[in-house]
């Protein structure tokens, strides 16, 4: 049986991105598709712009001037507003690396849109939680007190958005150590119809 999948291999494995020599043009020659890849790059670059404003703004102590908290107050907010942009900013970078690499490849379709929207904003959100886990004591993953330098919830932030899928997983994990594995998933088993024997229900 032959299989006819489109296997796409990204760099360093292809970097002709299966073109031969001189071919220069795009093959998206589709007006439509080539408006929608543009809305795609100037919302990435837009947020690419923004956030990295936004640190800066926090940094001169901008938001004080509207808001009425005190300097201890002021810290708490920088901190966690440090964590989301840099998950942010971490999330934009990795969309930005698979809009192109998925324009390279002519794998560029409107179904991932939603992916490439929401995914920067789901990295800060996921940052911010690691933060506020790490700050509350639930995570050790780090001594809360180096959370009081900027530049380590800023970076911290950035590696959990751009690995928001392992930041994901650690979360899972520390809602199964709080809140137990439920007694329906511990008990109930399925068959597995390709190993013809039974494993553990997802």
């Amino acid at each position: 049986m032959t299989n006819n999948k489109h296997t796409v291999r990204f760099a360093p494995d292809d970097y002709t991105d299966g073109r031969a020599l001189l071919d220069w043009e795009s093959k998206y020659t589709d007006k439509k598709a080539r408006r929608n890849i543009l809305f795609e790059s100037i919302y990435v670059v837009a947020l690419l712009i923004v956030v990295p404003t936004l640190v800066f703004l926090i940094w001169l102590g901008i938001p004080k001037i509207w808001l009425p908290i005190d300097e201890g107050g002021y810290e708490i907010f920088s901190r966690y507003a440090y964590a989301w942009l840099g998950g942010t900013f971490g999330g934009v970078l990795f969309v930005m690396k698979w809009l192109y690499h998925s324009v390279a490849k002519s794998i560029w379709h409107l179904d991932r849109r939603l992916w490439r929207l929401f995914t920067p904003h789901m990295s800060g959100g996921f940052a911010f939680a690691i933060v506020l886990l790490i700050s509350s004591g639930i995570v050790q993953i780090l001594d809360q007190d180096t959370l009081i330098k900027p530049s380590v919830c800023l970076s911290l932030g950035f590696i959990v958005g751009y690995f928001s899928d392992f930041a994901v997983a650690k979360l899972a994990e520390v809602a199964e150590v709080l809140l137990g594995v439920s007694r329906k998933e511990n008990k109930l088993e399925r068959k597995d119809p390709q190993l013809g024997a039974s494993s553990p229900s997802e």
